[in-house]
């Protein structure tokens, strides 16, 4: 903390990201400092007060910075600040609907076999993690989007190379075996993963009116064996998800934040 003409300079954290707050003598905010954006924001129009702010971050500011009043904020960001936290999708864990039935249903303490919901929950954890880390190249992840009936997309992933439905599923150790719309782990009998992972994206794309492409993650497996090409679906490896961050092209940043404000929101999922 700084103080200079009786401001001071108290940084706070908000969302993961520093800022950096000039409250006056009264404890009334006279300016914050947002160094992801390289810009002051003035909630006066005192000239020498704006002196004094400046004065005042001098020692924070590391470069060239815009100055002036708040931005008026975007249709996307209205609509994200309208809603009410239980509609609010943006705060599940990877996982979260698998972690409620837990709670809710625990597996019984003395069980013969491991409960496949632990392992699921494992897949969704690796997979959304991994998905959560392209935050940084423009992407925004959304998990455990439960659709009308029990259907549930495990990760909708938006970003500069469009939208995905992306079905986890947990592989570690294990040879897979794709045949459209079969899929195969180890000795286990073959299911039809590749139709219900193609159902989720087209209710998707009913639901946001853009095209939901589907992607399959295979988390950890020991190998990989593909018949054909899947119609219109993409496997891949969880270590090969870094890629999406490459891919651009198809949306722009206002377009991405726009539909990730209408994903967010539970009600847009209730008649899909």
């Amino acid at each position: 903390m700084s103080g200079h003409r009786g401001l001071r300079v108290i940084p706070t954290w908000r969302h993961g990201q520093q800022r950096l707050y000039v409250c006056r003598e009264d404890g009334s905010n006279a300016a914050w400092y947002d160094r992801e954006a390289a810009r002051v924001n003035l909630l006066g129009e005192d000239e020498e007060e704006r002196e004094a702010v400046l004065e005042a971050l001098g020692p924070f500011l590391t470069g060239p910075v815009a100055v002036g009043p708040p931005p008026v904020p975007t249709p996307a960001e209205l609509a994200r600040l309208s809603l009410h936290p239980d509609d609010d999708l943006a705060p599940n864990r990877p996982g979260e609907a698998l972690l409620v039935a837990l709670e809710r249903d625990p597996a019984p303490a003395h069980r013969l076999r491991p409960d496949p919901r632990r392992r699921a929950l494992a897949a969704e954890r690796s997979v959304g993690d991994a998905l959560d880390r392209l935050d940084g190249a423009g992407w925004h992840a959304l998990h455990s989007v439960v659709l009308p009936g029990g259907d549930r997309i495990h990760h909708l992933v938006i970003g500069p190379g469009g939208l995905f439905a992306v079905h986890s599923l947990y592989a570690r150790k294990q040879r897979v075996h794709v045949a459209d719309p079969m899929v195969a782990l180890g000795r286990r009998e073959a299911e039809p993963v590749l139709r219900r992972v193609r159902s989720c994206a087209d209710r998707a794309s009913y639901a946001l009116t853009a095209e939901v492409r589907p992607l399959l993650v295979l988390d950890a497996p020991a190998d990989v064996r593909v018949t054909a090409p899947p119609k219109g679906v993409r496997v891949l490896r969880d270590e090969e998800l870094g890629g999406l961050a490459r891919m651009g092209g198809v949306l722009k940043p206002a377009d991405v934040e726009a539909l990730h404000a209408i994903a967010r929101d539970r009600g847009t999922w209730a008649r899909v």
